[in-house]
């Protein structure tokens, strides 16, 4: 690591750092920028090793921020990088290393001061600081060249046209980074920012037509998946050990200038953190969520959602509506695959709930393929997984199952999968069960989880409207699912004659005493008999339509037929538990004529024989169970502060102090 090792500390006594902080401006032709951007490191890995970086840095950064309005030289970094980047595509043409090196190093140092920035003033300020022109102090021209704007531009043109290669992957990574921190204005505003610089500069003006064009590059990152390339790859000289951030220097020109840094001192290791398989497509998925999640301008819809909502498949031939903005085609057989295979991230299920939910194109798409269990199991796994997933994770997953379950062919299709040996599935050994009961466990083990732990009615609300859905068209219903769908209505039974008791008790109690508050049970008792009715109407649902595909099912209800007693004069179900009274009652007297001593396989030769013989206009019909998903007014309440989340706790090369942070609350899920 050489001789000349010292602490990451000395970072803010550089001499090149304190020139550019400094009351001296620098020309944008000054030779300092070739000797200040002729450093090599390795890019910070971890929220520890930025953290350090940032603290480090922060006093050279706030320098900056009060002797650049006389200076100006933010603004001749930005001018000397604007500068480079017309080269930029030729010189990765050309292997130029050097060019490339010192180009990422330019907007390395940027976003790390954009960041800082941000936080530290309003967007009026901060537009001044990049409107600078050589006048006296505090005078700014309104005609004045908008350096911000011509950023954006340049970073909007540098990740949709810089080829992705070897020497140019670090600079993309790097452009896609400085845009997420151009828009993270929004982490330092507790409500949701409706007017902004960056509603200002990306969705009107230069900006705007690149929209298609960085959304679908951006989708395309995601779908590559381009892991970073091998250190002997890289643009950057490699240092020899791998605890340092920042490193001597490759070209002689600044020797001594920038010294090893290490993090904590020589010879130390920084703490490991996951890598990420691929920081480009986790970055630009991450900044597509946040783009796509903007609030519309005042005057104009959000570019990028419209965006999202209408690109289109490359084998569709079909001309775009004119009325269609920002249209794009791109490959849906990649796109789905990757979504299929990057299902266990937060922010690869927002992505499929935001497409399923806002293209038409792609719904449709993904409701025709022939291998949907390539999407629905990893989603069956973030749910049965739930103890371990925050809980926005877990709703995204759970809205996914009900948008689908819309879908009577979906629904059809699901039975009509067989899969085997369910690893993950510990409950109980699954070595054949097909989609449609596989997701009919899941849904109901979250439900079961959701009443003894979160007791959340949203969730179980949406649980209870996706089986509802699907119960029209449940087909050879697997037997271990047969029996969870009456043993979750014997655990709400259970429930509804404890709260019920409680009431009786309570009510007694304050007879004798009218001091004491009485809890709500009238209120819990509702809730409960809300569910009860759903659960009821589900099952009455297969029973009158299919209830010759489901002998599981009836045999489930025999077998447990004492539970549906209490319920079938119970004036809130007594309509719902005609069917299934009759269903029972048939059932039970084909049972009796039969013989006692009856075994598993005889007792459903007979429900089979029996389905036969029972006469269908004797189960009077209901109203089709069917719920849609409708966002929340003013989704965006939701989502903008979700996103940022992700942002915020990705391993994705980005750091903010968490004293800073107003949008959300660092314990929230």
């Amino acid at each position: 690591m050489g001789s000349n090792s010292s602490r990451i500390s000395d970072l803010p006594k550089n001499e090149y750092l304190k020139k550019l902080s400094g009351t001296e401006s620098v020309s944008e032709n000054d030779p300092f920028w070739n000797q200040l951007l002729s450093f090599s490191f390795s890019a910070p890995t971890s929220s520890t090793e930025l953290k350090l970086l940032e603290e480090a840095t922060i006093s050279v950064c706030r320098s900056l921020v009060e002797n650049n309005p006389r200076t100006g030289n933010l603004g001749a970094l930005i001018k000397v990088f604007l500068s480079r980047t017309k080269e930029l595509k030729l010189s990765a043409e050309c292997q130029n290393h050097i060019f490339i090196w010192q180009t990422h190093n330019a907007l390395f140092i940027i976003c790390c001061l954009l960041k800082v920035f941000i936080c530290e003033m309003s967007e009026e300020e901060l537009q001044l600081h990049f409107t600078y022109e050589e006048k006296s102090f505090g005078s700014y021209s309104s005609d004045s060249e908008d350096l911000l704007e011509e950023l954006v531009c340049c970073l909007m043109q540098l990740i949709t046209d810089i080829p992705l290669l070897d020497i140019t992957y670090e600079i993309s990574v790097e452009a896609i980074s400085t845009m997420v921190v151009f828009l993270s204005c929004q982490l330092f505003h507790k409500e949701v920012l409706r007017q902004s610089i960056s509603h200002k500069y990306l969705m009107r003006g230069r900006c705007l037509p690149y929209t298609s064009k960085l959304v679908k590059t951006l989708l395309y990152n995601f779908i590559r998946q381009e892991k970073p390339p091998p250190p002997g790859a890289r643009v950057f000289p490699q240092p020899s050990d791998g605890g340092g951030l920042l490193y001597g220097l490759a070209s002689g020109v600044a020797t001594g200038l920038w010294t090893v840094f290490t993090l904590g001192g020589v010879g130390s290791k920084a703490a490991a953190a996951p890598e990420l398989s691929s920081p480009l497509a986790n970055q630009s998925l991450l900044l597509l969520l946040v783009l796509a999640n903007l609030t519309d301008a005042t005057d104009a819809p959000n570019p990028y959602r419209q965006a999202i909502m209408s690109f289109k498949n490359t084998q569709d031939n079909s001309p775009f509506p004119s009325s269609i903005p920002h249209a794009f085609q791109i490959n849906f057989n990649s796109l789905y695959t990757a979504l299929c295979e990057q299902q266990t991230s937060d922010q690869a299920t927002l992505l499929l709930y935001t497409l399923l939910h806002q293209n038409s194109n792609i719904r449709t798409y993904m409701l025709a393929r022939t291998d949907m269990e390539n999407l629905v199991l990893p989603i069956l796994e973030i749910l049965y997984h739930v103890e371990e997933r925050n809980s926005h994770h877990v709703y995204m997953a759970l809205i996914i199952l009900l948008i689908l379950t819309e879908d009577d062919g979906f629904n059809r299709s699901i039975h009509e999968v067989i899969l085997k040996n369910i690893t993950w599935y510990s409950e109980r050994v699954l070595t054949e069960i097909s989609l449609g009961s596989l997701l009919i466990l899941v849904v109901i083990r979250t439900i079961q989880y959701n009443m003894t732990r979160t007791r959340d009615k949203y969730l179980h609300t949406n649980c209870l409207a996706a089986l509802a859905n699907m119960s029209a068209q449940f087909r050879s219903l697997h037997q271990y699912a047969a029996q969870r769908i009456i043993s979750l209505f014997s655990l709400l039974s259970k429930k509804h004659n404890k709260v019920l008791e409680q009431a009786t008790q309570s009510l007694r109690g304050s007879l004798s005493s009218n001091d004491v508050p009485l809890p709500d049970y009238a209120q819990d008792l509702n809730v409960i008999e809300e569910v009860i009715r759903m659960m009821l109407e589900i099952i009455n649902s297969c029973l009158t339509n299919s209830l010759h595909h489901n002998p599981n099912l009836v045999y489930a209800l025999l077998y447990k037929r004492d539970l549906f007693e209490q319920f079938q004069t119970h004036p809130s179900f007594q309509d719902i538990m005609q069917n299934i009274d009759l269903v029972i009652t048939f059932f039970s007297s084909r049972l009796l004529q039969a013989g006692a001593e009856l075994s598993v396989e005889r007792v459903l030769e007979i429900i089979k024989q029996g389905v036969v013989a029972l006469p269908k206009d004797r189960l009077k019909k209901f109203p089709e169970l069917k719920f849609k998903y409708v966002e929340e007014e003013q989704p965006e309440e939701f989502f903008i502060p979700y996103v940022w989340s992700l942002v915020y706790n990705s391993a994705a090369g980005l750091y903010w102090n968490p004293q800073d942070i107003q949008l959300f609350t660092m314990d929230s899920d």
